[in-house]
């Protein structure tokens, strides 16, 4: 798998990373063996979790790995912080005692002193940003976590925190900022994009295949074994299942048919390959799934079809 530097930082990053959000949920610990074991074979190195995942449980199961199916310094492996669920109401907290907090609890969970990567899950904007990026440099000085990055910041918040940080070189620098990029959604494009490119920061895409629905499985309804089906996931589904997703969805079965490719190798190869994109985390329910959505890696899109998909999704 095609290895790309995370900005102009000197992290490596296979352009396809491995998403945990439903392992120890959804995913169990032999499915999810089974799918980091085809990815590190398919030759993949960043795995993507939180400690919302799962209530924390994908860190645990990514921990239970580490040693058995996989050396530790063979993966990148990234965490989130700042961002909870409790009684299924959104919480954001970037204060610094929290997140410090938040990271030392991952650490234990996944068995090991540091991440490669620790992300603030989230802009709080009820917390002073030199609170929350001193929480980044305490980390990274301490050797918790050897990048840092961000996570679902518009672009003038990205601006600022990567302002700040480059402006003193004993402070952590943003390495990374991951956000949601897909044919159905590409907000990030009006600014985020070329925000990150002007920081020297790396995107990370998230939902490149807009939860699924870009596969084409939701064309003739909500599937009874699908992400839409299940209730804690189906809010997110919802949002994309309109007259214009509809739309989008069918030009990439087209695209599709006519290049001899699925639809998900077709959705996920433009979000790999769009300006900018330093790696596009995926996930699935299985390994045989995952393996499935790996093809993608022998395939590249025409521009002509590039183009196509640009026009009709704009």
């Amino acid at each position: 798998m095609e290895m790309r530097r995370a900005g102009t930082s000197g992290l490596q990053l296979s352009r396809l990373g491995l998403g945990t959000m439903t392992w120890g949920r959804d995913t169990d610990e032999h499915e999810a063996a089974d799918q980091c074991r085809a990815f590190i074979d398919a030759g993949g190195n960043f795995i993507d979790t939180a400690n919302t995942y799962g209530d924390g449980d994908s860190e645990r199961v990514i921990g239970g790995l580490i040693g058995t199916l996989f050396n530790r310094e063979e993966v990148v492996i990234a965490t989130k912080s700042g961002l909870s669920f409790p009684d299924g109401i959104r919480n954001v907290d970037a204060s610094r005692a929290n997140l410090i907090a938040e990271l030392d609890k991952s650490l234990v969970r996944l068995g090991t002193d540091f991440v490669d990567m620790w992300q603030i899950h989230a802009w709080d904007s009820l917390t002073p940003l030199d609170e929350t990026l001193s929480a980044l440099d305490y980390a990274y000085t301490t050797g918790r976590a050897r990048y840092v990055g961000v996570s679902n910041y518009s672009g003038w918040q990205l601006a600022r925190a990567a302002t700040k940080q480059s402006s003193n070189s004993m402070k952590a620098p943003i390495t990374t900022i991951q956000s949601e990029y897909s044919l159905l959604n590409r907000d990030v494009e009006i600014e985020l994009l070329e925000c990150a490119a002007d920081c020297g920061t790396g995107f990370l895409a998230w939902a490149p295949l807009a939860r699924g629905v870009l596969t084409g499985k939701y064309r003739n309804g909500i599937p009874s074994d699908s992400r839409g089906a299940a209730p804690h996931f189906a809010k997110h589904i919802e949002p994309y299942l309109d007259s214009r997703s509809a739309r989008i969805v069918e030009a990439v079965a087209v695209a599709a048919q006519g290049l001899g490719f699925s639809p998900l190798e077709v959705a996920l190869v433009w979000a790999r390959d769009a300006y900018g994109v330093t790696s596009s985390i995926i996930g699935a329910r299985t390994g045989a799934q995952l393996r499935g959505v790996l093809k993608s890696e022998e395939i590249s899109l025409p521009d002509i079809v590039r183009s196509a998909l640009n026009d009709i999704s704009a």
